[in-house]
């Protein structure tokens, strides 16, 4: 019974799959990690410069500060790399 109990103050970590223009890499997060981190991770796997990209999630922006426990994330769940615009048209 002790070893049931220990088993579920330990959180679990799920893997979410990140897409770049059908590239993907697979991070493992804790649900209460800022995706700071894994947004870092994404951009050195994938060769770019921190803040080259912006997340999506369900067609909602993530922010660096959130984590994937607020967007109700799951094991598998996919996030979509889109390159930052930068600049206007004119």
């Amino acid at each position: 019974m002790a070893a049931e109990e220990q088993q579920e103050d330990v959180k679990p970590k799920i893997n979410l799959i990140v897409d770049f223009e059908g590239q993907t890499c697979t991070v493992k997060v804790k649900p209460g990690m800022p995706f700071k981190k894994l947004f870092e991770a994404a951009e050195k796997r994938f060769g770019k410069e921190p803040g080259t990209f912006k997340f999506t999630f369900g067609g909602q922006r993530l922010r660096p500060e959130e984590c994937p426990a607020e967007h109700n994330m799951e094991d598998g769940d996919v996030i979509d790399a889109h390159l930052q615009q930068l600049g206007g048209g004119r």
